[in-house]
């Protein structure tokens, strides 16, 4: 028989459970090079590169010493490498003095030195160091625009590492001859190391041709410093340079752990688990209206059944914002708030869709609990849901009703986590 399940304290326990899987000190062990004859300079970028420099600093037997930029109220203590904080997502001048420094870090080494790069989400807006003749003004602009455009994280990073001086493969070629091994946490749909943080460490397979599509695509206009680099600049070091020819990576965590995890612990409380995707991208609205309809063809296919399941997914969706006064939230409360809609207060049906970061485009929340009187409850205290989707403001609309899920940073980041409970109502909602 399946055990009772009270749905918001079964879904925090998944969604914990997967924050949990995705933490460096959990990982990082068994992805650790072999000690160089030579020096050890960690240097990193990231929402889990603080957590990944104390990891290393407590199972490496060696010496080394370094610097990693993490997101302002990221940070934790270390003993050999420095920890410095700055702005995300849009960059700030301590993020381009960081980068500067990292830079100059992995200059001068020879062939029996190592460089550990610690590389995860989030870690393209803290290496701010901008290509020669662009401004960091001109790539707060350029990111900006990015973010409100609804593009995915793909092409903001595309577009991220041609205007800057350290991305795109170019802190590796700074530190040949040395060899470079970036350990990874994935945020990007398809694990694509290339692409985390604008992989500052591998080749770059794309060109700033492609940057100038995207910005196109989107009808971004790039300040003029920007374009000028983006027309007459390098290029990035791509596939077969030499000075690349040292650098490896490993993923060590990515979605795909996170929700193994947490379908693994659906078994073992006797619900069903099913995997939808790691990588599911596109408008949130869109994405959660979507899975609505998966979801009611679940509870119909359940009934009358008694035995639950758990619709799993992640990837990162975007939000264009149309507005020009929206609301406050992210794109999972977007998708929480279109899910609930599309359910329209089915009995049977409970969510959690939050990031795995703990910060859901604004620092407030992670993002929301969906439950089958979300839409009751909301009208109740006189909120329109349709006129609040419309507008952007999902973050008002769970904030009233007590349902944000709010973790602070969890000092990791494998994107969205999204788990919908279909289950005979229990007590509690």
């Amino acid at each position: 028989m399946v055990p009772a399940l009270e749905p918001r304290a079964f879904l925090m326990s998944l969604f914990d459970l997967a924050v949990a899987a995705a933490s460096a000190e959990a990982t990082i062990e068994g992805h650790l090079p072999p000690r160089p004859r030579g020096r050890t300079v960690v240097v990193g970028a990231g929402k889990a590169a603080a957590a990944m420099a104390r990891a290393v600093e407590r199972h490496w037997d060696g010496l080394l010493d370094g610097l990693v930029v993490t997101p302002y109220g990221h940070g934790v203590p270390t003993a050999r490498v420095t920890v410095v904080e700055a702005a995300h997502p849009v960059p700030d001048a301590a993020g381009q003095a960081a980068a500067r420094r990292i830079l100059e870090l992995v200059q001068g080494l020879g062939p029996d030195d190592l460089v550990l790069a610690l590389i995860s989400g989030g870690g393209s807006a803290l290496l701010a160091l901008p290509a020669p003749g662009v401004a960091l003004d001109d790539k707060r602009a350029v990111t900006r625009a990015l973010l409100a455009s609804g593009a995915a994280i793909h092409e903001i990073n595309m577009v991220r590492k041609h205007l800057s001086a350290i991305k795109g493969g170019r802190l590796g070629a700074t530190a040949a001859p040395a060899a470079v091994h970036a350990l990874i946490v994935s945020d990007i749909p398809g694990d694509d190391a290339a692409f985390v943080a604008s992989g500052p460490t591998l080749p770059d397979p794309t060109t700033k041709a492609d940057a100038r599509a995207i910005l196109a695509k989107y009808r971004i206009v790039a300040p003029p410093g920007a374009a000028c680099w983006l027309d007459e600049g390098e290029e990035t070091p791509k596939p077969g340079d030499a000075r690349l020819a040292r650098a490896t990576a490993s993923i060590i965590t990515s979605a795909a752990r996170s929700l193994d995890a947490a379908a693994e612990a659906a078994r073992q409380r006797g619900v069903t688990p099913v995997l939808l995707s790691d990588c599911l991208e596109g408008e949130a609205r869109e994405v959660g209206r979507a899975l609505a309809g998966i979801a009611l063809h679940a509870a119909r296919r359940g009934q009358p059944a008694a035995a639950p399941c758990v619709l799993l997914s992640g990837g990162e969706t975007t939000v264009t914002v149309g507005t020009p006064d929206p609301g406050f939230g992210g794109r999972n409360r977007e998708f929480a708030l279109a899910l609930a809609l599309g359910l329209d207060g089915h009995p049977a049906i409970s969510a959690l869709v939050a990031d795995t970061d703990g910060i859901d485009g604004t620092p407030d929340a992670a993002g929301a609990i969906v439950t089958p009187d979300t839409l009751a409850r909301a009208r109740a205290l006189g909120r329109d849901p349709r006129a609040d989707l419309a507008s952007h403001d999902s973050g008002g609309l769970f904030a009233a009703l007590g349902d944000a899920v709010v973790t602070g940073p969890t000092r990791t980041n494998v994107n969205d986590f999204r788990a919908i409970l279909v289950a005979p109502t229990t007590t509690g909602t």
